[in-house]
């Protein structure tokens, strides 16, 4: 087992290469330098994690996500390569044909990941996004995906630097870093030989530490009092005046001022307890199951908070941060169907025009650009034994005046597909809940 450190992401080759592409990939792992925007993580070259039948190129363990690279060598260099993930590749137009008969490379690889994902549900680990990479060689110019396979979390690409880069920002977009333990845990759950690795100084948090209480305090102006002048010598042809007595005014004009002060402080602590109320996250929990097109959601829990931009990832969070939005409630349901359970976290966001809510969905209908972050990964864990991975969801958006709902469902236990047809009229049926803040 060799490491390479000095770069953006901590390579560990475990074994071989599964592919001849591989060597593209670990190079280009190796090159990441630390001037790159994603630093830190751990690449596991050559492993072939425990319960899935074959070796990957790379998993690629990252604060915010884990990346699987699986290689796929094309018997020759294209220009064009037409790779759905369902269907006949094409190289520059003509159909792919290979020595072993297949015409479709990814089914190995959809397969591969699907058993991974699949193991990391089951070791119950923290819910980072999974996202899979097929990497083509000797040689890729351009590769055509459809939308939707964009959507479920796959890129398929030549592996140079740049390219793998990019697609480790689409997939690994996870709200917050995981800690080092939780890293650990995933590790540990593909590869028990490596549970005991180093992982500090690879970009992943120790542990949260609650943050202090700040304290405001107003500080009374001191008052200067006038001071009484000296007395001046008489002068000839005035009378002699009779000195002010400066006491007593100066006490007046003291509590005057502290009066002043105290109803000053009074309301800017009541503004500031509005502010903080403000800020703050609201829970409520519904008891009664909701029924729409003949399927039951029942209820999960609703959070409710005013800060959007913080609850959400991808170019989602980016359009939040630059745009006022009023309010977001985020509801948990659970509805059966065909003896499968689907967890769905139904998304409403407010906003002070309508436009706003139109310029949103525009951006959260783009395959890759981000959604509403469950609660769950900010350590409000899912009802029950449930932990329910949103990355590959079956995603539905709809307007209601001034508000965006974006709805987000999956499968409980198992893999999802954000193309399932079942979880998508889930979905699209979780639209008509009316949820309430």
């Amino acid at each position: 087992m060799r490491s390479v450190r000095g770069c953006a992401v901590r390579v560990v080759r475990i074994g071989d290469e599964a592919s001849t592409v591989g060597a593209d990939v670990r190079a280009a792992l190796t090159s990441w330098g630390r001037g790159h925007s994603i630093v830190g993580g751990i690449a596991l070259v050559g492993l072939q994690p425990k319960g899935v039948d074959r070796s990957v190129d790379a998993v690629v363990v990252l604060p915010r996500g884990v990346l699987v690279v699986v290689g796929v060598d094309l018997p020759d260099p294209a220009v064009r390569l037409d790779a759905p993930l369902s269907g006949q590749w094409k190289t520059d137009g003509w159909p792919l044909t290979r020595g072993d008969g297949a015409v479709n490379p990814a089914a190995d690889a959809v397969s591969v990941v699907g058993a991974l994902r699949r193991r990391l549900e089951e070791a119950k680990v923290e819910p980072l996004p999974v996202g899979m990479v097929v990497a083509v060689g000797p040689y890729v110019s351009q590769v055509h995906q459809p939308t939707s396979d964009l959507l479920r979390g796959v890129r398929i690409l030549h592996p140079e630097p740049k390219t793998l880069l990019n697609a480790a920002r689409e997939l690994a977009v996870h709200q917050r870093p995981c800690t080092i333990t939780q890293a650990r845990a995933i590790i540990a759950a593909l590869a028990p030989d490596l549970e005991d690795v180093d992982l500090s100084g690879e970009g992943f948090t120790s542990a949260a530490v609650p943050e202090m209480a700040a304290a405001s305090t107003t500080l009374i102006p001191r008052v200067q009092t006038a001071q009484r002048p000296a007395a001046a010598g008489p002068s000839k042809g005035k009378p002699k005046q009779k000195p002010l007595h400066w006491l007593p005014t100066g006490a007046a004009v003291l509590v005057a001022l502290l009066l002043l002060t105290g109803i000053v402080y009074a309301v800017a602590s009541s503004g500031s307890a509005d502010e903080g109320t403000k800020g703050a996250a609201s829970t409520r929990t519904e008891t009664s199951g909701v029924i729409v097109d003949g399927l039951t959601f029942e209820p999960r829990g609703t959070v409710t908070d005013t800060d959007c931009a913080a609850h959400a990832y991808g170019d989602v969070q980016v359009w939040l941060e630059r745009n006022r939005c009023s309010e977001l409630v985020r509801a948990r349901y659970e509805s059966t169907t065909d003896g499968k359970r689907a967890a769905v976290l139904v998304a409403v966001l407010r906003f002070p025009e309508t436009v706003l809510a139109g310029e949103l969905n525009a951006v959260a209908d783009k395959p890759g650009s981000g959604a509403i972050a469950d609660a769950s990964t900010e350590g409000d864990p899912w009802p029950g034994k449930a932990k329910p991975f949103f990355e590959s969801a079956a995603f539905a958006s709809g307007r209601e005046g001034n508000s965006l709902k974006l709805v987000q469902a999956v499968w409980v236990g198992e893999p999802s597909t954000a193309d399932d047809a079942t979880l998508t009229k889930i979905a699209n049926s979780a639209l008509e809940i009316q949820v309430n803040a």
